[in-house]
């Protein structure tokens, strides 16, 4: 057996070996907005449930590992002492996940993730109107684990109002567990769904993701599409050049053949045959080919 006290390893080592052994870890979604009323968008997986009487959600969001720093979820609940906190299900995980990337503060995640701001009824943050569960929070208390890299921080919310999609409702208006399909994290890119078990959602790049809001409308107003498609496709740095996609088509028997179709609804179902497999910037190359 592999053993060894934490002040060994590296903060990010320990991390990886924390995140991975202690999960499936459920996923709070949380909506703030700072002191001049900007909204903020971010998944955070250190987070649980742990009252009912009064009902108490508490989640973490750590100092960053690699350069000691905060985040602006915790700076606006510090600003505001409120927060939402929205359920992530399978619906809307790859654009959970596009909203993770680190843009510049003032930049509305809800924009660049593609999901929708709904006004709350008692707090300012608006909720992520695809969630499922919306819980609008007042911050009872934040506590510091420490004040290095890695560091949690422990927001307190007393959930002051919560909002529920009926068509996750069973017949008695409980919760269906297989109609809510939520997610959770675990290590690495790995992630759980309650209804399917695991699979993978590649990380945020460490660059800016170009994010939902600047895919062209013709891509946005498509059938063959879902937000998790548009938080795959928002998550490319940046566009293919015309000359990659040129040769891309060149190379690609069958992605020829579909484009000289000129069938719009065959072009976009290629496209997210690659979006599948997880090749954005291949169902990019399709995509564009014809514009």
């Amino acid at each position: 057996m592999l053993s060894f006290e934490p002040h060994t390893l590296s903060p990010a080592q320990l991390q990886g070996y924390l995140q991975s052994a202690v999960a499936p870890r459920p996923i709070a979604f949380a909506s703030t907005v700072d002191a001049n009323g900007k909204p903020n968008l971010s998944p955070f997986s250190f987070f649980n449930v742990f009252s009912s009487n009064p009902p108490i959600l508490v989640f973490s969001p750590a100092r960053r590992v690699r350069n000691n720093t905060t985040k602006h979820t915790l700076e606006n609940c510090e600003a505001t002492k409120q927060v939402v906190i929205n359920v992530v299900n399978y619906d809307i995980v790859q654009q959970a996940s596009l909203s993770s990337t680190e843009y510049p503060d003032g930049v509305n995640e809800f924009l660049k993730s593609g999901l929708t701001m709904l006004p709350s009824d008692l707090i300012k943050p608006y909720r992520v109107a695809e969630s499922p569960v919306q819980f609008e929070c007042k911050v009872n208390e934040i506590i510091a684990l420490g004040d290095q890299g890695g560091a949690g921080n422990l927001v307190i919310c007393e959930v002051v109002k919560i909002h529920i999609h009926e068509s996750i409702l069973d017949d008695q208006n409980r919760i269906d567990q297989h109609k809510i399909d939520l997610v959770s994290r675990l290590g690495g890119n790995w992630y759980s769904r309650a209804n399917a078990g695991l699979f993978e959602v590649e990380k945020p790049l460490t660059t800016l993701g170009i994010g939902v809001d600047a895919i062209p409308d013709f891509v946005k107003e498509s059938s063959i599409f879902d937000g998790n498609d548009f938080g795959k496709l928002g998550n490319v740095e940046a566009l293919p050049t015309t000359e990659e996609i040129t040769i891309f088509v060149q190379e690609n028997f069958a992605v020829k053949g579909v484009l000289s179709s000129d069938d719009e609804m065959k072009i976009h179902q290629k496209a997210k045959e690659y979006l599948n497999n997880n090749d954005a910037l291949s169902a990019w190359k399709v995509l564009l080919a014809k514009q």
